[in-house]
């Protein structure tokens, strides 16, 4: 009977043809499509050959992203201040890969922009021109206000976001003259909407979030080939945000599963993910609601307690969001 009536309306009488039916076609659709890309069933293209540039490549998402993309037929190169965590990366790698991944690690602390340009003459030595970027080198405090240190505070900063600028000038003008590429920021759900306790990390985070739009504005202005993607994912369980509380409606992220997904991302060369899916609703609802109606559903989803018990890692070290 449903069929029936469906057939009447939308194919006999034309009645898909009305703004209201657009309008849910449309919607069903695009459902359809946002649920296939974060399924990674989309077309995707080839990485073999790419040679890829991570910063914190020597833990957390950035090691597990670097044994990705070296499955994937890249050359990779990897970057930390953590030098044993680099050489354990390259071991895992070699492991699971094989001793024929391509991969090349530089100590560099990614806030100093002397540091970041050596690396980057050192991996165009070993593989030539950096092809895709993944800016993924970050820090937390976990800190009020009035609790934060203010070397720290600037620490995070520099390595969340100013990073950022220095590692895109050094690799842009390559993929430029080649014009192909791919920039990948990693930022934050904390890069859309705020926390108590996150200040310093938020506003880098929102940062890491303008720059990459800004970004993708001016390729597009040049006309250029070259693809930018900005992941903007929830708490991860690296060991980062060891002792934050959420809610089940959004739970802490595997870290495994948030590395394929950004992966697929790239592959399928998407804008902008926020992960999971239904952190999506944080950014709309800021964007309608009354400033005072948002942060009252904040507060009843736990956004106000969720810092309250973070310890986080000890060590004032790069590390993997």
């Amino acid at each position: 009977m449903l069929f029936k009536k469906w057939k009447k309306q939308f194919i006999t009488k034309g009645g898909w043809k009305t703004p209201k039916s657009l309008f849910r076609i449309f919607i069903i659709l695009w459902a359809l499509y946002v649920y296939c890309k974060s399924k990674g069933w989309l077309p995707k293209k080839s990485l073999k050959g790419e040679h890829v540039f991570i910063t914190g490549g020597g833990s957390g998402l950035g090691r597990y992203m670097a044994m990705e993309f070296a499955k994937l037929g890249c050359k990779v190169t990897i970057t930390d201040v953590n030098i044993a965590g680099l050489e354990e990366t390259k071991q895992m790698i070699a492991q699971q890969v094989g001793l024929s991944a391509q991969v090349h690690s530089t100590r560099c602390d990614v806030s100093d922009s002397a540091q970041v340009k050596q690396a980057a003459d050192l991996a165009r030595d070993v593989f030539g021109a950096v092809t895709i970027l993944v800016n993924n080198a970050g820090i937390v405090q976990g800190k009020s206000f009035l609790d934060a240190s203010e070397g720290m505070m600037r620490k995070v900063m520099e390595v969340n976001t100013l990073s950022h600028l220095w590692t895109i000038r050094e690799f842009l003008p390559d993929m430029i003259k080649l014009n192909r590429g791919h920039v990948v920021s990693i930022a934050s759900v904390a890069g859309v909407v705020g926390c108590p306790g996150l200040a310093e990390y938020s506003a880098s985070k929102f940062g890491a979030f303008g720059i990459d739009e800004c970004l993708r504005l001016e390729i597009k202005k040049m006309g250029k080939n070259i693809k930018t993607t900005c992941i903007c994912p929830y708490y991860i369980n690296t060991g980062m945000f060891d002792g934050v509380k959420s809610k089940w409606f959004l739970p802490i992220l595997d870290q495994h599963w948030v590395v394929n997904r950004i992966v697929n991302a790239v592959r399928q060369e998407e804008s902008v993910v926020l992960m999971p899916w239904n952190a999506n609703a944080f950014f709309v609802l800021r964007g309608i609601l009354p400033t005072f109606v948002s942060d009252y559903l904040f507060k009843i989803c736990g956004a106000f307690d969720q810092m309250d018990d973070f310890k986080g890692r000890t060590q004032q070290k790069q590390t993997l969001v």
